[in-house]
């Protein structure tokens, strides 16, 4: 609350959150009155964020950040406070990547996307409970992957850092849990994104790479983002396809490993030949306004029935519940 006792605008930082799944969470919470701390490496996405989220009537700080830096996580997270007030939502989204089979990475390579996606999620969980256990209120959010339940072949990077961030979050959650904290923690696995990841990571895969459909639209992503960061939720799936990997992956991971083996690596390509001069931000951020949205918006949905149904299980209960008392009334009033 504001000194004058109303209510003050929600106040939320988005690590990647100049494009892909970032940039439409930036949106999402935009569109709700939130003021944003923007963190990203490019300044000129930032700048193209901060404008949509300004077209909203809200406003946002741009923070060149590169996350893998713990101490420049900190820094921003301090200039988001002087700037707006105390932080509410901290959202773990930054990533970056390499597709390619296993042996042909080379070290350098796997520690530069082990440090973003992993270390970028660990470091602002430190920079937003610094902040957050003190007033003992607070939200943070880690943006997974189905993924990080069930790998797939040609992402070794990506996969292992979304199965760390899992593992890291549970042991966490024990630990507020123990200390009866009141800082909500929780993750959101995406399935396959249509964002411009896909267009920018490196890549040793003789042709463009994909998500594995069925693909969804960031939008969707950023909906479960601003649900879950509002609900006492320890995650939440959004769409079929997560929910399907991470059961299937319960009741027959051998199955799998072999389903994955035989169609993973035509799956997770498309039919163009990978151009020689594509950019890749694994290093140093391309340049650009890439937006939120990738290439394959013409194979991609915007909504999902599994995240409505998941987000509004209680009513889908209680209509259950109705509807069965109103059936068993109906019987036994005809008898």
């Amino acid at each position: 609350m504001n000194g004058n006792g109303t209510k003050r605008p929600e106040v939320v930082v988005i690590t990647g959150g100049s494009a892909g799944v970032g940039r439409a969470t930036a949106v999402a919470f935009a569109k709700r009155g939130a003021k944003l701390g923007l963190l990203a490496r490019g300044r000129e996405r930032l700048e193209a964020a901060r404008a949509e989220v300004q077209s909203y009537g809200t406003d946002a700080i741009l923070l060149p950040t590169d996350v893998a830096d713990a101490q420049a996580v900190e820094d921003a997270a301090e200039q988001v406070e002087k700037r707006f007030g105390p932080i509410d939502v901290w959202v773990n989204n930054a990533m970056t990547t390499v597709f390619s089979p296993f042996i042909e990475i080379t070290p350098e390579e796997y520690k530069r996307a082990t440090e973003v996606t992993y270390l970028g999620a660990v470091y602002g969980t430190m920079a937003a409970l610094r902040r957050m256990r003190p007033r003992d209120r607070g939200s943070i959010v880690q943006v997974g992957s189905a993924l990080a339940y069930r790998s797939i072949p040609l992402q070794a990077p990506y996969c292992g850092a979304k199965h760390a961030i899992l593992g890291f979050t549970m042991s966490l959650r024990t630990e507020l849990l123990h200390d009866g904290s009141r800082v909500r923690l929780t993750m959101v696995h995406l399935p396959a994104m249509n964002t411009p990841q896909f267009s920018w990571c490196r890549t040793r895969l003789p042709r463009h790479p994909q998500p594995v459909p069925p693909i969804f639209e960031p939008e969707v992503a950023a909906e479960g983002i601003y649900w879950a960061a509002h609900h006492s939720r320890r995650e939440l799936l959004v769409g079929g396809p997560t929910f399907e990997a991470v059961v299937g992956n319960k009741v027959a991971p051998d199955v799998l490993d072999y389903y994955l083996a035989r169609t993973g690596y035509d799956a997770q390509q498309t039919s163009e030949r990978v151009d020689p001069d594509r950019p890749n931000n694994l290093f140093e951020p391309v340049t650009g306004n890439w937006g939120a949205h990738g290439i394959f918006a013409n194979r991609s949905k915007n909504y999902s029935s599994q995240l409505w149904a998941t987000t509004h299980r209680l009513w889908l209960g209680l209509g259950s519940i109705g509807a069965a008392m109103l059936g068993y009334y109906l019987m036994h009033r005809r008898g």
